[in-house]
């Protein structure tokens, strides 16, 4: 067990927004949300899957929706009481703690500010490890865990608990209540026991985000001490693989569904002058093209980057003219069953590829 201080989220929150893969919303809107929850109520308690009773009842929050509207609308002080009652209320039974369900900017911040404000601890792990645009993507759902019964609540005070009979349709009734209620909720969802955590959560998950954010910001000084160049040093530090160096010559985009949908045009800096990419997006990113040929797609990240500070560009705030560098990382090895690839493979996407990992695709360019 370890505390959260406010020390502690910047490095969490740009870490996570790396593992966010493109998505997970918007880390600026994410640490005040966590910071204005410690400043008031004090520093979090994180503690390991591990050291969870077994009888404890651990319920994961998060955010659900557009994270442009997100960005505008954020996250009431008042909103995870009420959406921890109507769970205590459902289940008869008190909550233990609560826990990221994904990796990403708003997701890794909102259940700090939510131990925070309930004065329960956190647990060091997700169900994802990087961030996916649908309920349904889970390890816990691997595990045969039930996404509901759901508790939502919107910024107007809104609120219900879903009880549906697959995960899919609690994906789809709640996207539809979010469209509702204007773009996002706050939800808790995936209410188990320690037991479901340890054997299926994604263990360790706000540690390495925090470590990874500490190197993206200290990259340079790294760099120099490790007798490498910077991007070497950043490739070394997160196990990327390089996929490509572009300006974004073109972004369409569109928020349909409660979700962003878009393709971020690259033309080829450096290296790769000469060469077109194009990055597929569904909130987080599904693959990466380069000159006709796939570098990357789900379950592993595809994370976009500074190409000089490395700090990670979300989907919403990729823009003409921006200078990016695409960066491929491996996926938990969960979503690499055959299971995990129903949930979370290309194919579920509309992608028409089979999965292929990201070091053998790099791999085979000699890379």
């Amino acid at each position: 067990m370890r505390e959260i201080g406010l020390n502690d989220i910047e490095d969490i929150a740009l870490g996570a927004t790396l593992l966010g893969a493109g998505g997970g919303g918007d880390p600026y809107i994410g640490k005040l949300t966590a910071m204005a929850a410690v400043r008031e109520c004090g520093p979090v308690r994180l503690i390991g899957a591990d050291e969870l009773p077994d009888d404890a009842f651990v319920v994961p929050s998060a955010s659900m929706g557009a994270p442009t509207i997100l960005t505008e609308k954020g996250v009431g002080a008042h909103e995870f009481h009420r959406l921890f009652d109507m769970v205590g209320m459902f289940f008869n039974r008190p909550v233990y703690a609560t826990m990221p369900a994904e990796a990403g900017g708003v997701n890794s911040m909102l259940p700090i500010a939510c131990a925070a404000r309930l004065g329960i601890p956190m647990v060091d792990a997700d169900g994802m490890g990087r961030a996916f645009p649908e309920l349904q993507m889970a390890t816990f759902a691997i595990g045969g865990a039930s996404a509901s019964p759901m508790a939502f609540i919107d910024e107007k005070g809104n609120a219900g608990v879903l009880s549906t009979v697959t995960n899919k349709w609690t994906e789809d009734i709640a996207r539809a209540a979010t469209t509702t209620c204007g773009g996002t909720l706050t939800i808790a969802l995936y209410c188990m026991d320690a037991p479901t955590v340890k054997a299926y959560g994604v263990h360790g998950i706000v540690t390495r985000s925090q470590k990874l954010g500490h190197a993206i910001r200290t990259a340079k000084e790294g760099a120099a001490a490790a007798g490498m160049t910077p991007e070497e040093y950043f490739l070394h530090f997160t196990g990327g693989f390089k996929l490509f160096k572009g300006k974004i010559a073109d972004v369409l985009r569109e928020t349909r569904g409660a979700f962003n949908f878009g393709r971020a045009v690259l033309e080829g800096i450096g290296e790769y002058r000469g060469s077109r990419a194009f990055v597929d997006f569904q909130n987080e990113n599904l693959q990466c093209v380069v000159d006709g040929e796939v570098r990357a797609t789900v379950p592993d990240l595809i994370c976009l980057v500074d190409p000089e500070t490395f700090i990670p560009v979300p989907t919403d705030a990729l823009k003409y003219g921006k200078r990016v560098l695409a960066v491929g990382l491996t996926c938990f090895d969960m979503w690499r069953t055959p299971r995990g690839l129903d949930l979370v493979g290309p194919r579920y996407f509309g992608i028409d590829v089979d999965y292929v990992p990201v070091e053998e695709l790099c791999g085979q360019k000699g890379e």
